[in-house]
């Protein structure tokens, strides 16, 4: 039998923490290993508990969680646990921050339970959780923005064919693997090979740095969705 994958709680509201400790503990699978009441006490506890993946809140008193995911991706010491952002999207603005500084991946707080269970174990696996309905209410927040004047608009250069940055502009766009398929009329296989590419051409840790990649360089555009 494998070891249950350890999860950390990061959030200032004492019920919440509570509540999802009781679930991750009531998984067969998971094992909740500590709650942390801010930032800062979330990076000793990784430290300190080894957790395979963080949920972690923003808004926090102190060091928030953008600043954590940061320090946490950043560290030798801390960067083998994953981050995965539980936010309130309509009051949270930092999610894009969030992606940038590690996070691999982001839900809201109103996921059902069943659905969060989930996203821990992909993330635990190594991929990123990016749901495509989410992606793209983020999407939406950023059309409302200004655009970026330093944002370059060539497109990555990392010798990325045609058909490459097609995928990664679908990916931006927040379509999973099925839906990039149907889109390009080929297998999910051919496009979980170009994800791969991707991946490896650009130095990208998982899908989530993919999306931010995507509007960086321009593939995306948020004034065009």
């Amino acid at each position: 039998m494998t070891d249950p994958i350890r999860v950390l709680v990061a959030d200032d509201q004492a019920l919440l923490r509570g509540a999802l400790h009781l679930l991750i503990d009531a998984a067969p699978d998971l094992t909740a290993v500590g709650e942390a009441t801010d930032g800062a006490h979330a990076l000793d506890l990784v430290r300190e508990t080894r957790p395979d993946v963080v949920l972690m809140d923003i808004r926090m008193p102190g060091v928030d969680g953008l600043e954590a995911t940061r320090r946490i991706t950043a560290s030798p010491d801390t960067c083998a646990s994953r981050v995965l952002i539980l936010t309130t999207f309509d009051l949270d603005e930092y999610v894009y921050a969030a992606l940038r500084a590690g996070a691999s991946g982001f839900l809201l707080k109103e996921t059902p339970p069943a659905e969060l269970l989930t996203a821990i174990r992909v993330v635990a696996a190594g991929d990123a959780l990016i749901a495509p309905s989410v992606t793209r209410r983020l999407i939406a927040e950023f059309a409302n923005r200004p655009e970026p004047a330093q944002r370059p608009h060539t497109g990555p250069d990392a010798g990325l064919t045609d058909r490459e940055r097609e995928v990664l502009a679908l990916i931006g766009r927040g379509l999973s693997n099925t839906e990039i398929a149907a889109h390009l009329h080929v297998s999910p296989s051919t496009v979980k090979t170009h994800v791969g590419r991707l991946l490896m051409k650009l130095g990208a840790r998982d899908r989530a740095q993919l999306v931010i990649v995507a509007y960086e360089t321009g593939l995306v555009g948020t004034r065009a969705q």
